[in-house]
């Protein structure tokens, strides 16, 4: 964790895109104190905005590859396994996590791939679930990029903001707060576009 808690510190596009990565596989490293500060940093001039964007969303592709991969030629037994070990628990990692996401995509189907990556305590496991399911990797690919691009998009627009009404110093008690509340819209949009998109289907089937 010290090793994390430093790269935290010294925040350039590499060390972001490798936060990222290990976001997206199991250690638990929070997205939102990674590209909210890169973005709040960018806003004066030491990095490009876009470019924490793009190097967080390429390390989150990364990650979430390793994971799908693992998944597809492993199997379920041996994610449990290790969910339920002492390095699972480790990266904050039990089975019940694993099957939420499991239940998540199979309710939701391969669309859960890109909303799943916005919703807190899924982000980062539903490529598992997608990797046992074999779903077809370039479909997985692009899912995950704009679910993850749109998530860093809004982590670094939150940065931006508060860039020009809080010090540096009290960045992280800010993000945290502002991070509950997106965290709160962005699941009632995923809950009424998952909604919009069975009805759609149901309605669709029923007049076929």
């Amino acid at each position: 964790m010290h090793f994390i808690t430093s790269l935290l510190g010294n925040l350039n596009y590499g060390t972001i895109l490798f936060l990222m990565l290990l976001e997206s596989t199991v250690v638990p490293v929070p997205s939102e104190l990674v590209v909210t500060p890169a973005a709040y940093h960018a806003a004066s001039g030491q990095l490009d905005v876009f470019l924490v964007i793009l190097f967080a969303t390429i390390g989150a592709d990364i990650g979430a590859s390793i994971n799908y991969v693992v998944a597809y030629y492993v199997g379920r037994p041996v994610i449990y396994r290790f969910a339920n070990s002492r390095w699972g628990k480790m990266c904050l990692l039990n089975q019940e996590k694993v099957e939420k996401s499991e239940k998540y995509f199979d309710d939701h189907g391969i669309v859960a791939t890109l909303t799943g990556r916005l919703i807190p305590g899924i982000r980062h496991l539903i490529s598992i679930p997608a990797g046992l399911a074999k779903m077809n990797y370039w479909k997985f690919l692009l899912y995950t990029t704009i679910g993850a691009g749109v998530w860093h998009a809004i982590l670094a627009a939150l940065g931006w903001y508060l860039h020009s009404i809080v010090p540096e110093d009290q960045l992280n008690g800010k993000i945290e707060e502002y991070a509950e509340y997106i965290k709160l819209f962005i699941i009632v949009a995923v809950v009424l576009a998952a909604g919009y998109f069975i009805i759609h289907s149901y309605l669709k089937r029923k007049k076929e």
